[in-house]
């Protein structure tokens, strides 16, 4: 599976539908709170770096940015003290709606630059979406909450990780470690359809395209929500949602060095 499950127009609303779902959990919150799932982040830091993403990428949908940015610098328009007690809740909702704005002003086939594989301006709005829902479960955890993911975006958020995952070296620089001889991992759903094989080769990683069926080295089986989780190490290789099959210590070599 390469392409994506669900349209830009999904993506769009997901954002949207992932943001208040975030805001409603840290409403009225301490924001205080250590995120375990993110041990180097408060609540409240976790909130900031979830807006300004969303405020950053809506930039460059803006700007339609055709090379890599060489600043960052971005009006997130921060709240300050006197904002009241659920100024940011209320801030990572109005950057949802920049957000909003950017994805109606710029088609999704727009060409643009984007450190992933698709050169287009859906990439920022499928990139923010799970920037957006991942961090959503971070705050539920911290909070004490039990995260749901709707399966079709769990789907579309594992198949969005693989195929970006071997541009990702810039910031995550355990993937140059992902190196093999031709050694293949299978990731399959066990609750509908979802099936990746990545193979690992002498100059790095990718997906085997759909329509070369293989024998997999090691398979890991579980619900697609948890393999989502899985694979932005928010769930252990060893969590009871999962079923190891084969050589288990390719799995665990991936883990250990995939996480961005």
């Amino acid at each position: 599976m390469s392409t994506p499950a669900l349209s830009p127009a999904d993506h769009h609303a997901a954002v949207a539908a992932e943001t208040a779902r975030f805001v409603a959990a840290v409403k009225g919150a301490d924001l205080t709170t250590r995120v375990p799932t993110c041990p180097e982040w408060t609540l409240g830091e976790l909130v900031r770096h979830t807006g300004s993403a969303q405020r950053w990428f809506s930039a460059l949908l803006r700007g339609r940015i055709q090379e890599p940015p060489r600043s960052r610098d971005v009006d997130l328009r921060l709240p300050d003290g006197q904002d009241g007690d659920d100024a940011w809740a209320d801030w990572l909702a109005g950057s949802a709606a920049e957000a909003a704005d950017a994805f109606a002003a710029t088609a999704p086939d727009t060409p643009m630059w984007a450190w992933g594989a698709d050169q287009h301006a859906r990439f920022w709005a499928r990139r923010m979406l799970f920037e957006t829902l991942v961090h959503r479960v971070d705050a539920e955890l911290a909070l004490g909450i039990r995260p749901r993911i709707e399966r079709a975006l769990a789907v579309d958020g594992v198949d969005e990780f693989l195929v970006n995952l071997p541009y990702a070296g810039l910031f995550a620089p355990g993937v140059a470690r992902l190196r093999g001889a031709g050694e293949t991992i299978r990731f399959r759903s066990t609750d509908g359809d979802g099936d990746w094989l990545v193979r690992l080769r002498p100059d790095g990683f990718g997906l085997v395209p759909d329509g070369e069926p293989a024998e997999a080295d090691a398979t890991v089986r579980g619900p697609a929500a948890d393999l989502l989780l899985l694979v932005y190490g928010r769930l252990p290789l060893d969590a009871d949602a999962f079923e190891v099959a084969g050589d288990r210590e390719l799995p665990a070599r991936w883990v250990a060095d995939s996480r961005f």
